[in-house]
């Protein structure tokens, strides 16, 4: 019998499943705290845990320990990369939450609506004040999903009943597949112009981290509201309290920095704040527990490795063409535009990378999107891809042309209903560099990709790389490498460069006004 540790409070399914399975000895204690049963169970061969810290030192008392199992999406508590040091399999169960914090989007938005916490308040104390609450109707308002994954696409399935006009954005969703879900695809600025709700279904990165600022809150209607139940660091939070004095925005809000007691930053601003109820149901809970269960039994006897977001590269392949095809997707993303949807991902792994293209996916998915887990599957980047309606063809390729083992990555985005545009990066791996080789019909490049690139495309004359490198060095940027190919057939030109810091927006547009750029861009990477 293979000893199952859950020392949390989690539904109990996930012990029955396991027992009624017959190949494990569950012990669940939740009110004993985990250092004393990890000593207890020195022989545990899988832990199932919601938000217990799994440290270092505790897979390290854990000598048989195989397994971890996050019951719910997120898993930094779970030291992951120690884990895999151990051979230590870590799973989460993604979208077990999905339709609780889509119900509490709604709950939201009809409590603030028709004012019910005060009401209570209110009429509890023995008041009587219709007039105070007067409220509002959903039904013919506009409402805008930031985020058309798991959580928003059943946010827009949960409004569907309310006779509202729905707004979709995410940048890895096309207008096709916004469509299906009822809604009009639109970049946001439009939504927030449009919308009298918000709500936000995206991750906190890079990317995304401020989003929501000035910029798209003061094309917002009056008293429109937003309501977020992401992650806090999407919204600027003093943005948000100029924007509430303008314009009276309403704003809902479940998350927070750190989800622990005292006090919180947006107190003054948040007209409804929740301590991160969003998963908070008991089915949700029962949904996680029986999907962590489920997924350690497929894993012990179908080899399912699907939900490990941990997984170790396979032996044979080297670790840097994993890097380079993260890299490639970055780039193609970026050149692209990170607000465009996409439409289709083509892939050609050539020489000794052949077998690995099932692997290799992974990486570059990730590399498109920041919030798809590398350590996960192809079966799950597939299936990542088709819920987004992203084609996906892994072409077969000629080894007689002589590329060895190097990666191409087509990618093609909707600009809009009927234009699509269209990017291709091949790249390879030299001495242990990376390299890339072409992109588009600008071929023999071999560019190294890192740090802060900048690139230009444009119709080929004398003078353009003095004014570019002119404009760059006023500005107090340096230009470290660069390569400047020309394209007899189109009479077009690259220059892509490596400079010491990333350059202003402001700067990019003025170098590409003034060479009459045909497209222009920069990255980090």
């Amino acid at each position: 019998m293979k000893k199952v540790l859950i020392p949390t409070k989690l539904d109990p399914i996930a012990a029955e499943t396991l027992r009624a399975d017959g190949q494990y000895a569950v012990i669940q204690e939740p009110a004993v705290p985990l250092a004393e049963q990890v000593a207890r169970h020195p022989d545990t061969y899988a832990l199932i845990v919601r938000s217990e810290v799994v440290s270092a030192a505790v897979i390290d008392a854990l000598p048989a320990l195989k397994v971890i199992v996050r019951a719910g999406a997120g898993f930094d508590t779970i030291d992951t990369a120690h884990a895999r040091k151990r051979d230590v399999d870590v799973m989460n169960t993604p979208g077990a939450n999905a339709n609780a914090v889509a119900e509490l989007v709604v709950s939201l938005m009809l409590a603030d609506a028709r004012h019910l916490l005060e009401a209570d308040k209110s009429c509890r104390a023995g008041e009587w004040e219709k007039t105070k609450f007067l409220g509002r109707e959903l039904a013919r308002k506009t409402v805008g999903i930031v985020g058309l994954g798991n959580i928003g696409r059943l946010v827009a399935r949960r409004l569907a009943g309310f006779e509202v006009t729905l707004l979709g954005y995410d940048p890895l969703v096309g207008s096709e597949r916004a469509r299906e879900l009822g809604a009009e695809w639109v970049d946001l600025e439009t939504m927030f112009s449009r919308c009298d709700y918000v709500t936000l279904h995206i991750p906190e990165n890079n990317e995304t981290r401020g989003i929501v600022n000035e910029k798209l809150l003061s094309r917002m209607k009056p008293r429109a509201t937003i309501i977020n139940c992401a992650r806090s660091g999407v919204v600027n939070e003093d943005d948000m309290r100029i924007a509430k004095k303008e314009k009276s925005l309403r704003f809902l809000n479940d998350v927070y920095p750190k989800d622990v007691a005292g006090p919180k930053s947006v107190t003054d601003i948040a007209d409804i704040m929740l301590p991160h109820l969003g998963a908070n149901t008991a089915e949700a809970n029962s949904n996680a527990a029986r999907q962590a269960a489920e997924q350690l039994i497929g894993l012990d006897r179908k080899g399912i490795t699907s939900f490990i977001v941990n997984r170790d590269i396979p032996e044979g392949l080297d670790r840097t063409y994993c890097e380079l095809a993260n890299i490639l997707a970055r780039m193609c993303r970026s050149m692209l535009g990170r607000v465009m949807p996409l439409k289709r991902i083509e892939t050609s792994f050539y020489g000794d990378l052949a077998p690995y293209s099932d692997y290799l996916l992974v990486p570059l998915v990730a590399g498109i999107w920041d919030e798809f887990v590398p350590g996960m599957d192809h079966r799950a980047a597939r299936v990542f891809l088709q819920d987004r309606g992203i084609d996906y063809d892994n072409r077969g390729v000629d080894h007689e042309k002589g590329y060895g083992s190097s990666i191409t990555v087509d990618i093609t985005s909707e600009t809009d209903s009927d234009v699509l545009r269209h990017i291709s990066v091949r790249g390879t791996v030299t001495e242990g560099n990376l390299m890339v080789s072409r992109i588009n019909e600008f071929d023999k490049l071999y560019f190294e990709p890192s740090g802060d690139m900048l690139m230009f495309l444009y119709l080929d004359r004398p003078g353009v790389i003095g004014t570019v490198g002119a404009k760059l060095a006023s500005a107090g940027v340096n230009i470290e490498d660069m390569r400047n190919p020309h394209h007899a057939r189109t009479n077009h030109s690259l220059v892509i460069m490596k400079i010491n810091h990333p350059p202003p927006p402001a700067l990019v547009q003025e170098i590409s006004q003034a060479i009459e750029a045909i497209s222009a861009f920069s990255f980090s990477l």
